[in-house]
């Protein structure tokens, strides 16, 4: 029997492994080995494959071909080896299905720890975590979606306290994110996309003057003000143009372009391609 196991590629998506019980070693050629014991919590920030392995095990079949107690269609229990059971996991995948949401994934590490439920610093984190494996042990009527939640708010935790901590996190794209005034203009333009957003109204958002501003937004992020919201909106304008039912001409109203020529220039200079052709390339795809 087995006690390792590899996780496929996941592109587009985060893994995340929660240690309970025991031990293990999480590999990849993406990043250096993590050690991953109880208390601890590891993300695979982009997806890329990797190996579970308990004390050198070689023998490492993929993680999907080992059979799985289903609880539901989102939450199975894996159960293998021929002795004991010596480390307990809890192990997942998360998609940011937006684009900020990868945008975040690439400028990620490809990989976070965090060592140990001391490390956590957080008590209602570390609760959590004993929460998780408690209803791990036998799973109750509703002990799938507690569990599943807590992922989801573990994850999210994981990596606000990476933000704010790490020194990667300080520079580039996220180092922008941390900055108070430039953050706060940030998250206007993706909380609004839509929005027509010019330098004035921006650097109003960040509380600076407009020269402050677009030389502080410039710094950090590596382009100006203007153009990150243009390249945020059509990003979002792909999105809206999985659904059929949205047309470029109704898009290009909403998004605040005068003439759906204007709005087909803006799009192809972000994406490379021309709304209507990025639209068919869905279709036939």
């Amino acid at each position: 029997m087995y006690s390792a196991s590899s996780m496929p590629p996941a592109p587009g998506c985060m893994w995340f492994h929660i240690g309970l019980t025991g031990r293990c070693d999480i590999e990849s050629e993406a990043f250096d080995p993590v050690e991953l014991t109880p208390g601890g919590f590891v993300l695979v920030t982009r997806g890329v494959g990797h190996d579970l392995s308990h004390n050198g095990q070689t023998e490492r079949p993929d993680v999907v071909g080992v059979p799985h107690e289903y609880e539901n269609e989102n939450y199975a229990l894996l159960r293998y080896g021929d002795g004991p059971v010596t480390t307990t996991l809890v192990c997942g995948m998360i998609r940011l299905a937006s684009h900020v949401g990868q945008e975040l994934i690439d400028a990620l590490p490809p990989v976070i720890a965090m060592d140990g439920l001391d490390n956590l610093q957080s008590e209602w984190m570390q609760s959590s975590i004993r929460l998780m494996a408690a209803e791990s042990k036998s799973i109750q009527p509703g002990g799938d979606t507690v569990v599943t939640r807590l992922c989801d708010i573990l994850v999210i935790q994981s990596l606000r306290r990476w933000l704010e901590t790490a020194s990667e996190a300080q520079m580039g794209w996220l180092g922008a994110l941390n900055d108070p005034s430039i953050g706060r203009a940030m998250s206007a333009i993706h909380k609004n996309p839509e929005s027509s957003w010019g330098l004035e109204s921006l650097a109003e958002t960040a509380g600076m003057s407009r020269s402050a501003f677009a030389a502080r937004f410039s710094e950090l992020v590596g382009e100006t003000p203007v153009k990150y919201a243009t390249k945020v909106a059509m990003r979002r304008a792909q999105e809206l143009l999985e659904d059929p039912t949205n047309s470029v001409a109704e898009l290009a109203w909403r998004f605040g372009y005068n003439s759906e020529a204007s709005f087909h220039r803006a799009f192809k200079r972000v994406t490379g391609v021309p709304p209507g052709k990025y639209r068919r390339s869905l279709e036939s795809a």
